[in-house]
């Protein structure tokens, strides 16, 4: 699911990059000293979790999303319930054992879940009929409501509001978001493979590269966050001040240059939007996204200029705007994180994995920084790494590793898949020790205070 390396991406084409000559690290995130924190065991025996979120009705139940198609529901005393809220896995494609990036990816409860029992998932569907020829799947963003039992919902319920053909399996991003305007954020990559060339990938305006679907706005939706009003129409509408309505683009955009933006959370003090978008060759971002930004993907990677022909040399010059056709004079907005990969020598780790700013009290020393991760230092060996950033007046934000106290290594000794949030604040590590979306191993941990202190 995230990208590239990150197995949600292609072990193979991975392994076989990573052994080319790497670039010199150029301009990145400070790295400060690491800080210690706690995990505390809230869920296991899931396969793949890769969000979690509390529902907005008052009842305090956790609801996790786990890739390989099921919703599950995390009760206020801690237990997981063993029927699903929602199954979707006879509406999927049928996922690869070893690694996939499709599957069950997204979840936003309705802002007024609590009277309408509405949400909304994103998943990955066989390829729908009439699609083009030669592409992979349709990713589904459909509405369901819950049951008359609060814990089920009702799969008859389910009404399609949008289809995505995908031309390759993996860049499917995925994830969903309820703005505090009341409008639902979609997170598309951009159709996968790699450089964003290739079938389905569409010519654009800066010809160097030879693609591609982040830097288009009018061919497809890919490579971009959506916005669209669930209230507003059939089956959705447009909001009027979507950056693209009335002018060249398509309305459901509201940002654009991307590659794989797998997660992305409005912090929910101050309705910022931070989004990591997984890297190509040599640096992992995220990005505080704003209405119409162009994030640069892909004629650069991070604040690096890029090279669809060699993804492991970075260009000395590259545009920092858009140089032609609708969007002529669009900056290209850098990130407000970045670091280098494991394709660079002491780079952190193989893909960024976002997570969301902590607003709870439990770790006060937290508060106001974003807790995000890496997914995995090794293909070989589950090897997480947890990290905060903290931002600055001026230039990137500062990064420090989370050491975990009570880990023998200081570290998660998992895959980081995902990370979830309560009301309260409070922030929920994902991971597994599987790379593909298959066995038991899924587990889901709070971020707590160590012990003494």
């Amino acid at each position: 699911m995230a990208t590239r390396r990150f197995i949600p991406m292609g072990a193979l084409l991975a392994l076989l990059l990573t052994a080319l000559p790497a670039a010199s690290s150029g301009a990145q995130s400070p790295i400060g000293d690491p800080m210690d924190v706690d995990l505390e065991l809230i869920a296991d025996g899931l396969t793949s979790p890769v969000t979690l979120m509390e529902a907005p009705d008052g009842t305090g139940r956790l609801f996790v999303v786990d890739q390989a198609g099921l919703i599950r529901v995390i009760t206020p005393s801690g237990v997981l319930l063993p029927e699903p809220f929602l199954d979707v896995r006879d509406r999927m494609v049928a996922l690869q054992a070893g690694f996939d990036e499709r599957g069950l990816l997204g979840l936003a409860f309705h802002p007024d879940y609590a009277s309408n029992g509405r949400f909304f998932v994103y998943y990955s569907a066989p390829l729908r009929e009439g699609g083009p020829a030669g592409f992979n799947h349709t990713s589904h963003i459909s509405e369901f409501t819950v049951s008359g039992d609060p814990d089920r919902a009702d799969p008859a319920s389910e009404r399609i509001l949008l289809q995505v053909d995908e031309p390759q399996f993996n860049h499917n991003a995925g994830a969903l978001a309820f703005g505090p305007d009341g409008y639902l954020y979609i997170s598309l990559g951009d159709g996968g493979g790699a450089n964003d060339v290739g079938l389905g990938h569409v010519e654009d305006w800066y010809a160097d590269n030879g693609g591609g679907n982040g830097q288009d706005i009018e061919q497809n939706l890919l490579g971009n966050i959506l916005r669209i009003d669930v209230d507003g129409g059939d089956p959705y509408g447009i909001p009027a001040d979507n950056p693209f309505v009335g002018t060249a683009g398509l309305d459901e955009i509201w940002a654009y240059g991307l590659r794989n933006p797998y997660r992305m959370s409005f912090d929910i003090e101050t309705g910022d939007l931070l989004v990591s978008d997984a890297g190509q060759g040599l640096w992992e971002e995220v990005s505080l996204v704003t209405s119409g930004a162009n994030l640069g993907w892909n004629v650069k990677e991070g604040t690096h200029c890029f090279d669809a022909e060699n993804n492991r040399e970075s260009p000395e010059e590259c545009p920092d705007e858009v140089l032609s056709g609708p969007r002529a004079g669009d900056p290209l907005v850098d990130p407000v994180i970045e670091y280098a990969n494991g394709s660079q020598p002491g780079g952190i780790g193989l893909v960024v994995v976002g997570g969301f700013v902590y607003r709870s009290s439990t770790l006060p020393q937290l508060r106001g920084r974003y807790v995000f991760g890496d997914w995995s230092t090794s293909f070989g060996n589950p090897d997480g790494t947890l990290l905060v950033a903290k931002s600055r007046k001026r230039g990137l934000w500062q990064i420090q590793e989370l050491r975990v106290a009570t880990s023998p290594t200081g570290r998660i000794d998992h895959f980081v898949l995902g990370f979830g949030q309560d009301s309260a604040g409070d922030v929920y590590v994902l991971g597994t020790e599987r790379t593909g979306p298959t066995g038991n191993t899924g587990k889901v941990w709070k971020l707590v205070r160590p012990s003494g202190v």
